[in-house]
């Protein structure tokens, strides 16, 4: 167990009935614990020449920009439509009851720039799947992905290329 999995409350039926959604709002609460996530969120990119991170809207973002300021790197936004100002590129993908879209703002990456992908969960794998799309569009060369939990039984993972690296460090 690490030093945080005590942190995760599991709230049973939410938000709809047979969902068991993982509340990460006490681990961000408590300081010492949401900085051990942050180190082992970014341990295996430490020598990876990461120059940007990218987190998916919204609870990404917090994961994300923590990590690029310890890595020195920048922190780019993949947010949901409407967001951004134009020129944007976006990816869309398929919910259970419809589909999103993410977008990122042209030009925020540099043709080839080493990135890193970063979101709170990894479900189905829809949401992180066209973030790396998205990515590939902008040009960026993505190192691989972390996400704080992966939920196992709806094998997300299946989606995601064996070839670029995913690290979750909870799972359930």
């Amino acid at each position: 167990m690490t030093s945080f999995e005590n942190l995760i409350r599991a709230v049973p039926d939410f938000p709809k009935p047979g969902v068991t959604f993982r509340d990460i709002t006490p681990l961000l609460a408590d300081g010492t614990a949401f900085a051990s996530c942050i180190d082992a969120l970014i341990e295996p990119w430490l020598d990876s020449g990461v120059k940007a991170v990218c987190g998916v809207e919204s609870r990404g973002f917090i994961f994300a920009a923590a990590m690029a300021q310890k890595l020195g790197a920048g922190f780019i936004p993949l947010r949901k439509p409407g967001k951004l100002p134009p020129p944007v590129m976006h990816a869309d993908y398929q919910l259970e009851y419809g589909t999103d879209r993410l977008e990122a703002r042209v030009g925020t990456v540099r043709q080839g720039e080493r990135v890193l992908l970063v979101d709170d969960v990894l479900a189905t794998g829809g949401t992180l799947g066209a973030a790396r799309h998205l990515l590939g569009q902008l040009g960026a060369e993505l190192v691989g992905a972390s996400v704080v939990i992966e939920l196992l039984a709806l094998q997300g993972r299946a989606l995601w290329p064996q070839e670029v690296p995913l690290r979750a460090v909870l799972h359930y």
